[in-house]
C-alpha cells in the first residue's frame, strides 16, 4: 500500500474518532442541558408553591382565630337561644295567668252589670234603716268598683307588655339565627380559599416530582443505573403478582416487588439452574456459572457415614444423598445431578468444618428419613464421589437457593446476556425456570401462597399508605431516638407495640419536610440491589427505604433480604398504578 493511502486511511481513522468523540459529547451536552432545563422548571414551580403557601399562611391563622371566635359566639348564641327559651315560657305562664284574671273580672262585670240593673236609689235608701249603715254600703259598692277598675288597667297594662314581650322575643330568634348563618358563611369561605390553595399546592407539588422523577431518569442513566420494567407474571399469589397488580389495583396504587425471596443469594439458584438446563445446559456448565473458580473432582474420597439430627448415622453415599429434598424428582436430569454434586460438597464442607451432626432444615440442606427415589436417585448414583473443589483441592461453600433475583453474590448477572438492564426480568434464567418468587409482592407469612397477610386484603398501599413509608424514614434518619422509638407497623393486632398513626407520624414528619400523600416514584437498580428512591422528591437510597418498609409496613408486608436491622443490599422495585 502507498504512504499516500496510509496517510487517507488514517485520516479517515481519526475523523472517524472524532466524530465519534464528538457525538458522545453532543449526546452529554444534550442530556446535561435536558437535567438544567428541568432544573430549572422545578425551582420556578418551587418558588410558586413557596409563594402559595406563604399567601396561605395567614389565612390559615386567621381561620384558627375564626374558630376560636366562632365558637365563642355560638356559646353565645346558645346561651341567647336558652334565654328566650325561658323568656317564651314565661310568657306563655303570663298568658295562662291573664287568661284566669280576665275570667274573674268578667264574672265581676258582669256581677256589677246585673246589680246596676237592678238598682233602685228609693229601695235602696228605705233598706237602709240609719245614715251610718247606708254610708257604709256606698263606700263597699265604691271600693268594689275602685278595685274592678284598677284590675281592668292592669290586665290591659299586662296584654299591652305582653305584646311588645312577644314581638322582641321573635326578633330576637331571628337576629340569632341571622348570626348564626353569617358565621358558618365566613368560615366556609375561609375554609374553601384555603382548600382551593391546597388543591393548587397539590397540583405544583406532583408537576415537581414528575420533573425530579424525570431528571433522576436522566442521571441514573449517565450513572450506569437502570429501571426494571415489571412485566414479568411470574407469581404464586395472583394478588401479589404484577398481573394483579395491573388488573385489580385502584388508580395510583404503589406496590413493592422483590426480586427474589428469603435468600443469601450466594452459589446457585435452583429456579435458576431449571432455566438453564431448559437452556441446553448441562450440569457441568450450570455448576461453573454458579461456583466461578471451581472445579469438578471425580472419585473424591469422602466420609463413609454421616450423622443427621435426629436421625442417627447411615451411609453418606447410599442413605443420606438418597434422601435429600431440595429440588422435585421431575426437574431436567441435568438439574439433578447439578444439584447431587452441589449437595455432596455442601454436606462434606459442613463435617470438615467440626460439625459432628448435620441438620434437616434449610438452613443446612432438607432431608427427609425415606428416601425420595426415581430420577433424584439416578442423579446421585451417576454422580457418585463427584465433588466441587477450589484450585488446592479442597471442597468450596456450595450455598443454595431457590431464587436470586437474577442475580447472585458469588456469579453476578443470572441472566441470558450476563447483563442486568430495564429487561432483567424476561432474559432472567429464573423467568425461564418458571421460578414463582422472582417477581414479588411479599405480604404473607412465610412463602405459602395461602400464609396469614394479618388482616390485609392486598399487598398493595394507598398514597396515604406510601407517604406514611416515606414519612417513617424521615423520622428515622432525622428524628431523635424518641422519635423514631414508636416508628413500628401500624397494625397492632399482629405486632402489638404502640405505633404512630398516619396522622401522628405525618406531625412528626412535618419538620423534616414530610409529605401527606405520595403521587410519584422513581426508582433505580444498580448491580444486584436498589440503587435509589424517590418518592415527591424525597429520596433515599434502597438500604433506607428498605428499613422503613419493613419496620412501618402493615400487616405482614415486606421486603425479604432483611438481616436483623440492616437491609444491606435489597432488590426491589415500585409500581404505580
Amino acid at each position: 500500500m502507498k504512504k499516500s493511502s496510509f496517510l487517507l486511511l488514517a485520516f479517515f481513522v481519526v475523523l472517524s474518532g472524532f466524530f465519534t468523540s464528538q457525538r458522545f459529547v453532543n449526546q452529554q451536552a444534550k442530556a446535561n442541558a435536558e437535567v438544567e432545563s428541568l432544573q430549572r422548571e422545578i425551582d420556578e414551580l418551587e418558588h410558586l408553591k413557596q409563594l402559595s403557601e406563604d399567601a396561605t399562611k395567614p389565612l390559615e391563622k386567621e381561620v384558627d382565630t375564626l374558630e376560636s371566635r366562632i365558637t365563642n359566639a355560638r356559646y353565645g348564641i346558645s346561651k341567647a337561644q336558652a334565654d328566650a327559651v325561658a323568656v317564651e315560657s314565661k310568657i306563655e305562664q303570663r298568658e295562662k295567668d291573664l287568661a284566669v284574671q280576665y275570667q274573674i273580672l268578667s264574672r265581676r262585670v258582669h256581677e256589677q252589670y246585673k246589680k246596676a240593673r237592678m238598682f233602685s236609689p228609693l229601695l235602696f235608701f228605705i233598706q237602709n234603716a240609719n245614715a251610718a249603715e247606708l254610708t257604709k254600703d256606698l263606700a263597699y259598692r265604691d271600693s268594689v268598683k275602685a278595685q274592678d277598675n284598677k284590675l281592668i288597667q292592669t290586665i290591659g297594662t299586662e296584654l299591652f307588655q305582653l305584646e311588645e314581650d312577644k314581638a322582641e322575643l321573635e326578633q330576637t330568634q331571628k337576629t340569632l339565627a341571622s348570626l348564626e348563618a353569617q358565621l358558618d358563611s365566613q368560615a366556609a369561605f375561609f375554609k374553601g380559599e384555603i382548600g382551593k390553595a391546597k388543591d393548587y399546592q397539590t397540583v405544583l407539588g406532583s408537576q415537581i416530582a414528575e420533573l425530579s422523577a424525570r431528571q433522576q431518569e436522566i442521571i441514573t442513566a449517565r450513572s450506569g443505573g437502570f429501571t426494571v420494567s415489571g412485566d414479568s407474571e411470574l407469581a404464586d399469589d395472583y394478588l401479589a403478582s404484577i398481573k394483579g397488580f395491573n388488573e385489580s389495583a385502584p388508580g395510583g396504587y404503589f406496590a413493592i416487588f422483590s426480586f427474589g425471596a428469603y435468600s443469601h443469594r450466594n452459589g446457585m439458584s435452583q429456579y435458576g439452574a431449571l432455566g438453564r438446563a431448559k437452556s441446553g445446559q448441562k450440569y457441568a456448565e450450570i455448576l461453573n456459572a454458579y461456583y466461578p473458580g471451581s472445579q469438578i473432582k471425580e472419585n473424591y474420597t469422602a466420609m463413609d457415614q454421616i450423622s443427621v439430627d435426629g436421625n442417627g448415622s447411615g451411609s453418606f453415599e447410599d442413605w443420606y444423598l438418597q434422601r435429600i429434598y431440595e429440588v422435585p424428582a421431575s426437574w431436567p436430569k441435568e438439574v439433578l445431578k447439578a444439584q447431587a454434586i452441589a449437595a455432596r460438597t455442601y454436606a462434606i464442607r459442613y463435617t470438615n468444618n467440626g460439625q459432628k451432626s448435620i441438620c434437616t432444615t434449610e438452613q443446612c440442606q432438607v432431608f427427609k428419613n425415606s428416601e425420595k427415589g426415581g430420577a433424584w436417585k439416578e442423579a446421585v448414583n451417576e454422580t457418585k464421589g463427584m465433588v466441587l473443589v477450589d484450585g488446592g483441592g479442597n471442597p468450596v461453600s456450595t450455598q443454595f437457593a431457590s431464587t436470586h433475583g437474577g442475580w447472585s453474590k458469588t456469579s453476578g448477572w443470572d441472566t441470558t446476556d450476563g447483563a442486568g438492564g430495564s429487561d432483567l426480568l424476561n432474559k432472567a434464567y429464573e423467568k425461564i425456570g418458571g421460578s414463582p418468587w422472582l417477581y414479588k409482592s411479599w405480604w404473607r407469612a412465610g412463602y405459602s401462597s395461602s400464609g396469614d397477610t394479618c388482616g390485609r386484603s392486598n399487598p398493595w398501599l394507598s398514597p396515604e399508605e406510601m407517604a406514611d413509608i416515606v414519612n417513617a424514614h424521615l423520622v428515622i434518619t432525622k428524628g431523635n431516638s424518641g422519635e423514631a422509638e414508636r416508628v413500628s407497623p401500624v397494625t397492632t393486632s399482629c405486632w402489638g407495640g404502640n405505633p404512630y398513626s398516619h396522622s401522628e407520624l405525618r406531625d412528626v414528619a412535618g419538620k423534616y419536610g414530610g409529605i401527606s400523600s405520595a403521587n410519584s416514584v422513581s426508582v433505580s437498580q444498580g448491580e444486584g440491589k436498589t440503587n435509589t428512591v424517590t418518592i415527591n422528591g424525597v429520596s433515599m437510597n434502597g438500604d433506607q427505604f428498605c428499613k422503613a418498609f419493613n419496620l412501618r409496613a402493615p400487616g405482614n408486608l415486606r421486603i425479604p433480604q432483611w438481616s436483623g436491622s440492616s437491609c444491606s443490599g435489597a432488590f426491589f422495585n415500585i409500581e404505580k398504578k
